[in-house]
């Protein structure tokens, strides 16, 4: 039999360091995470705040968090289950309702900080790319986006929520080559194409399209538009209204659920503890 070196010996595994748990399980890019939190030295004691943006199956989370040695502190959080109290009830995890979501977010965090009337931010979305000039008094609410480990391809979701914040009044550093609508070749953003995407024009565009070419799909597929009377023309100005009630009223709306009136423990729990 012939001989086999040992690559890795017991030497080898006694200094050998297990990752951290999230990078384990594939949840943080810790490489990123890194740059996103680490403060300038003369800031002691100064929260660094990042704009985060998750995508589930039927929901977005946006939330404004700031890291901190006992763990990561929420300021504020929106998540796209809340638009049915504005008035959009279906597609909540759409382009339109991730700038929804963002928008909601960014006006919550201004109305919070008292700095709501004096950032408006961008009150009519045009899909043009805007940023939030400072005043006299304040300076604007600054935050990094944290994508987390989305892939930032041109016209994600996630730059549909950065959009939203934006028009709300946040200060966020960006650049426009991520928004719907940017074009590779003239190296410049088409705003009526954002615009599109913002007011779901994109949902409607594809309901156009099922109701003509496949009705039967068109039926089970936008069942719920149905049900509630929504079509392809109105879907703009559905937006529209959202947009306005999301400025009206921002505030988080405290749970009607009450508390346990009973802990749910096991009585063999029960019998150990005793």
């Amino acid at each position: 039999m012939a001989f086999v070196k040992a690559q890795k010996t017991k030497a080898y595994f006694k200094r050998f360091q297990v990752p951290y748990k999230r990078r384990r399980e594939g949840k943080t890019d810790y490489r990123a995470r890194i740059r996103l939190i680490n403060q300038d030295k003369n800031k002691y004691n100064t929260p660094k705040y990042r704009f985060v943006v998750r995508f589930s199956n039927k929901d977005v989370t946006a939330q404004i968090v700031s890291a901190n040695i006992a763990g990561d502190m929420v300021l504020a959080s929106a998540y796209s289950h809340e638009l049915p109290r504005y008035g959009l009830e279906v597609g909540l995890t759409n382009y339109a309702a991730a700038y929804c979501t963002g928008l909601l977010l960014g006006r919550r965090v201004l109305k919070m900080l008292e700095m709501d009337e004096e950032y408006q931010g961008n009150v009519e979305a045009t899909g043009e790319d805007f940023s939030v000039e400072p005043t006299d008094t304040r300076r604007p609410f600054r935050a990094l986006l944290d994508v987390g480990l989305i892939r930032t391809t041109t016209g994600n979701r996630v730059f549909g929520a950065l959009k939203g914040a934006l028009d709300a009044g946040l200060d966020i550093p960006h650049s426009d080559k991520r928004f719907a609508g940017f074009s590779k070749d003239n190296k410049q953003l088409d705003a009526e194409v954002h615009s599109k995407y913002i007011y779901g024009g994109h949902v409607a565009a594809y309901m156009r399209t099922l109701m003509e070419d496949e009705p039967e799909k068109y039926q089970s597929h936008f069942s719920e538009y149905i049900k509630r009377g929504i079509e392809a023309d109105n879907i703009e100005s559905l937006y529209k209204k959202v947009h306005a009630a999301i400025r009206a009223d921002p505030t988080a709306k405290k749970t009607e659920k009450e508390p346990p009136k009973q802990h749910k423990r096991s009585v063999f729990s029960a019998v150990q503890l005793v």
